[in-house]
């Protein structure tokens, strides 16, 4: 197993954690919140915003570990407030291609480390693609 962490701790783990661990053909990347990484603080902003820069984190650790969306079979997305849910939903379809959307879950949760709003985490399949 590798354990990846992202360069100059830009998105600088905040607990004993690391960005994503390498499995086999998996990539597990851990929970982002809406953390700015110029600052390591968390966005307050609107669900939009933290959305977005959850995304764009989440972005950056896929990079990092030599993925994409395009390789994402399962997410996990945790909000605070359920009614947040379809404008989460609309940044979160543009981030994947229309003929590949992830499996997924959606919970609601009393709250998040940090303060956030919206936590997401993902699986990436980093095997063989079959045609």
């Amino acid at each position: 197993m590798e354990s990846i962490y992202l360069p100059n701790n830009l998105l600088a783990p905040v607990s004993p954690y690391c960005h994503a661990v390498r499995a086999g053909d998996f990539l597990f990347v851990t929970g982002q919140l809406a953390q700015d990484p110029e600052t390591g603080q968390v966005v307050k902003g609107s669900i939009e915003e933290q959305t977005t820069r959850v995304m764009e984190n989440l972005k950056l650790v896929l990079e990092q570990a030599g993925s994409s969306f395009d390789r994402v079979v399962m997410a996990r997305v945790f909000i605070t407030d359920m009614r947040f849910l379809p404008t989460v939903n609309q940044i979160y379809a543009s981030y994947f291609s229309t003929n590949h959307i992830p499996a997924r879950t959606a919970v609601g949760v009393t709250g998040l480390a940090g303060l956030g709003e919206v936590e997401i985490d993902l699986i990436a399949y980093c095997g063989a693609i079959e045609s």
